[in-house]
């Protein structure tokens, strides 16, 4: 019988310099969001919007709040349904402390590996989730491992979402600490990005999201160094939308 070995335990085997490389390089992801399309950018106004994923979770997402308080920046968490069943109190202090709620799904499912109805019952769990605990009705998805599949975008249109991926990250799904966080992102960020950080370890090789809430100071000054302000999503599309 023959043995088989899980995509994800493949690049556990692979040197950690390796795998960012590999992130980096990924030749598919293009593909894969022209044939779905989303945000990857914004306009470019002196801005660039700052994103965090998977929580809410106590490990983190109360440093990253903390954080944000220091540094002045807001954000649009893209929260999980199942976070926020488990964790309400700390999902409402998202809300009050000003920041954004957006939908990453009730679990973590990655939606090119499972059939429409199970991708429809996800999504639109995890929508009314948020719209029972929080009161909000999500404008914005980002999927799981920026897949999508045609069933999830036909369920994202009909609940009126609009998906939202990405241009810069931290690589903050690995266990690197705030400094190498801050600098992957020094690399890549620049005015109009969106960027994708991460306030909970919860679906990541690390044990836990502490050093992104340490890197988030440093990647401020290093932005505001560029002219660039760190906002919410709404936020810069409200900018786009009075410009215009």
């Amino acid at each position: 019988m023959k043995l088989r070995t899980s995509a994800s335990g493949l690049r556990s085997l692979i040197p950690q310099a390796a795998r960012e490389r590999l992130y980096a390089w990924h030749p598919g992801r293009a593909r894969r969001w022209q044939a779905y399309p989303g945000l990857e950018r914004v306009e470019p106004r002196g801005h660039a919007v700052l994103t965090f994923d998977d929580g809410p979770d106590p490990d983190a997402t109360p440093a990253v709040l903390d954080a944000l308080d220091g540094t002045g920046a807001s954000a649009t968490f893209f929260v999980l349904g199942t976070q926020v069943e488990r964790y309400p109190a700390l999902a409402r202090e998202v809300v009050e402390r000003g920041h954004e709620i957006a939908l990453h799904g009730y679990g973590h499912e990655r939606q090119d590996r499972i059939d429409s109805d199970r991708s429809d019952e996800d999504m639109r769990r995890g929508y009314s989730v948020l719209e029972e605990h929080l009161g909000v009705q999500c404008r914005w998805y980002r999927p799981p491992y920026g897949k999508m599949s045609a069933g999830a975008a036909r369920t994202c249109a009909a609940l009126g979402m609009r998906v939202v991926y990405w241009s810069a990250w931290g690589l903050d799904w690995e266990e690197v600490d705030a400094a190498r966080i801050a600098n992957v992102v020094s690399d890549q960020l620049e005015d109009g990005g969106i960027l994708l950080l991460h306030d909970s370890a919860r679906n990541a090789r690390r044990a836990s999201a502490a050093p992104t809430a340490e890197a988030i100071g440093i990647i401020a000054e290093n932005a505001r160094e560029r002219g660039i302000s760190l906002i919410s999503l709404g936020e810069a599309l409200a900018y786009a939308g009075s410009a215009a």
